[in-house]
């Protein structure tokens, strides 16, 4: 967001939220006659002469916290100002919540607007706030200034420099003191000519800055936070796996054994987190069949959402996958290759879940004495019973859930994927995560949220790393535009942290069904190279596209069944998967989300956009087709400015898919990408 973007963005917001703007540090002074001042507003103060306001970031008046990486550089922006001539100065106090308060300095920007920077170098909440006072130093060097240059005697002015000198001795560091005492004999021994260059001198003032006292110091009223998360929260490549389906025994349960032995290639591909679905023992009551038959049959493995059965709940796993040692094994297998695993975390039980028995004041249950199952008409999932949140124990309920989620932190897992979060109270989520970062600040939480708008960004904001999207059915040109836009230009790039995933086990979107192996090929580029968090789920690198009729459900899903697959069948896209993964590794500015521009192109089939560094070293242009049935031609607009290159200067773009150098004179570009042969081009420019 740009400065200007950041002195106007951020009005509309603090004016919402109501805010006075900042509060007094002290308040001694009396009423004048002996009679007390009154305001209807219980901020005001008399004796607040600096205003601050419209600071940014603040996100819904500072009620919830911005995010960051570890290491970014973080802007605060105010509008700060006094009655008067006086100068003023301010500064950002920040700190991480195991460390002390520090200081960086505001510059002035323009027009009473303000910016100052510090880094944020760990991982944790950090707080922040403003303070600001009168330089009267300063706005006495200003005022000597100007009367010299209009040939005012300035004797008087001398005599009152030399007072605020002397007053900053009693605030002087021991380095800076005994410049302070040089300076005044320096000016008592010389003229006033001497002394109107001692006092003003750089080097005093800069010193002055440390030394005066702050006069009429005010603090912004807010500690605003900022959560400060590990580089995986912005730069990852998810391989979503169903563990079970990972072996080779037609109708029989892999193992952790077999997971391990599906790592290397896994990691080979490129993905550095793996995420399993629920691992723990699957319940027999109402346990589903194929094809989400409400009456399963014997060997129907039931799905593994319907958690807990008689052999365990959510800190056990299920038997038929090993044992809780064999789990430790595959989580120390993928850390060796450089992969992190995720758990799926799903609040919710099938009907014969141990929490059942021992706690039924967690559940609801009906006129006839039976468990309440989870409904959502005409939908109806008689192998899973929800929690009641605000039951007669419901901080015992949360404090177990709290315990399920830290018991898994004990074995290694840093990162969930939470199911269905949205339907679950908010006020528990913002309480859990708040709970669990308290002790391990690294973890992550990912959001399963295809949901509303408004509830997607109120889980963003009570405290999820990351969030599902509404990418999986953006598919034109028009769309993709307007959802990237918002998410990299509004309010949402303050806390909303997208990951695109391509596909789920509950969701195969029309284009992947009907458009074939081009389809998965254009999606994995669009997912991939627009944001730099994105997931697949075990069989898009096989182009699974076997839909139920009229539906977004996989025929024959593993959701209810063992699957083997082949995974070299025929027809795979493993290594566009390969080169597209190479590609983000290679070009840091596919590595962070914000730096984003749509490119004008004349097909409205063909999507052009350019990414680039934070520190504009790297930038990379993708041209992909939207169509996977039919080829596509398109001219692009090459932002030739925006890399320092002349109209008529030649210039270099290396191309991924083909590994080819291409040398190029012009900003217009025509492109033809045909879905079979290359529906997409990955380009870095070359520096010389």
């Amino acid at each position: 967001m740009s400065g200007e973007e950041k002195k106007g963005g951020a009005r509309r917001h603090h004016a919402e939220s109501g805010s006075f703007g900042a509060r007094r540090l002290s308040a001694s002074q009396g009423g004048g006659r002996g009679e007390s001042l009154s305001h209807p507003h219980a901020a005001f103060d008399p004796f607040a002469r600096i205003t601050i306001e419209e600071v940014y970031p603040e996100l819904d008046g500072g009620r919830y916290p911005v995010k960051r990486i570890v290491g970014d550089p973080f802007e605060v922006w105010a509008d700060i100002f006094r009655d008067g001539h006086d100068r003023i100065r301010a500064v950002v106090k920040y700190r991480h919540e195991e460390g002390p308060w520090q200081e960086s300095p505001f510059t002035h920007f323009d027009n009473d607007r303000w910016v100052a920077r510090f880094s944020l170098d760990r991982i944790g909440l950090w707080r922040y706030t403003i303070e600001a006072w009168t330089d009267r130093h300063e706005s006495w060097c200003e005022e000597l200034e100007k009367k010299r240059a209009a040939g005012q005697d300035v004797a008087p002015e001398l005599l009152e420099g030399r007072a605020l000198v002397a007053a900053a001795e009693r605030n002087a560091t021991a380095a800076d003191l005994p410049r302070i005492e040089e300076v005044l004999r320096a000016f008592d021994e010389g003229d006033g000519e001497e002394g109107a260059r001692l006092l003003a001198s750089p080097e005093l003032r800069e010193l002055m800055e440390r030394a005066f006292p702050r006069e009429d110091p005010v603090r912004y009223e807010k500690e605003l936070e900022i959560v400060v998360d590990r580089e995986k929260a912005r730069f990852a490549a998810w391989y979503e796996m169903f563990p079970r389906s990972q072996g080779n025994v037609p109708g029989q349960s892999a193992s952790f054994e077999d997971c391990i032995a599906r790592l290397p290639e896994i990691a080979e591909l490129g993905f550095d987190v793996v995420y399993l679905v629920p691992i723990h023992p699957i319940g027999r009551v109402n346990r589903k069949g194929r094809n989400n038959s409400p009456h399963g049959v014997e060997g129907d493995p039931g799905s593994p959402y319907a958690i807990g059965s008689v052999e365990g709940g959510h800190r056990a796993v299920h038997r038929e996958l090993g044992a809780l040692s064999d789990f430790r094994r595959f989580v120390a297998a993928a850390s060796r290759l450089g992969i992190e695993v995720a758990l799926d975390f799903a609040v919710q039980c099938a009907p014969d879940h141990p929490w059942i028995r021992a706690h039924p004041e967690w559940f609801r249950f009906r006129a006839d004495g039976t468990v309440q199952y989870a409904e959502n008409p005409p939908k109806k999932y008689e192998d899973i019973v929800n929690v009641e949140f605000y039951n007669s124990d419901w901080e015992g309920l949360w404090r177990e859930l709290r315990g399920v989620v830290l018991y898994w932190v004990e074995h290694g897992i840093r990162i969930f994927r939470v199911d269905n979060p949205h339907t679950k109270p908010l006020p528990f989520w913002e309480w859990l995560i708040r709970e669990v970062k308290a002790v391990a600040p690294e973890t992550l939480f990912l959001a399963e949220a295809f949901t509303r708008p408004k509830k997607m960004r109120a889980l963003a904001k009570a405290g999820f790393s990351l969030s599902y999207t509404y990418f999986t059915w953006r598919t034109t040109k028009e769309e993709l535009t307007e959802y990237l836009t918002e998410l990299t230009q509004s309010w949402m790039r303050e806390y909303f942290r997208p990951n695109f995933f391509t596909n789920t086990p509950d969701i195969l979107s029309p284009f992947l069904q009907q458009g074939g192996r081009p389809a998965f090929r254009i999606r994995l580029v669009l997912a991939a190279t627009l944001s730099p968090v994105y997931g697949i789920y075990n069989g898009f690198e096989l182009c699974e596209n076997a839909a139920l009729p009229d539906s977004e459900e996989y025929e024959n899903s593993e959701k209810y069944e063992y699957k083997v697959w082949d995974w070299n069948r025929e027809g795979n896209i493993k290594e566009d998967i390969r080169v597209v993964n190479r590609f983000r590794r290679d070009n840091p500015a596919l590595q962070q989300f914000l730096e984003l521009r749509f490119l004008p192109c004349d097909n409205r089939n063909i999507l052009a956009y350019v990414k680039r560094s934070l520190d504009r070293s790297n930038t990379v242009i993708v041209v992909v087709s939207l169509d996977p049935h039919h080829a596509q031609e398109g001219e692009v607009a090459l932002p030739l400015a925006e890399l320092g290159l002349r109209e008529d200067e030649e210039f270099l773009l290396e191309e991924a898919f083909a590994g080819r150098l291409y040398t190029l004179r012009g900003a217009r570009r025509r492109f033809l990408l045909d879905p079979e042969e290359n529906p997409a081009l990955l380009f870095r420019v070359v520096v010389a």
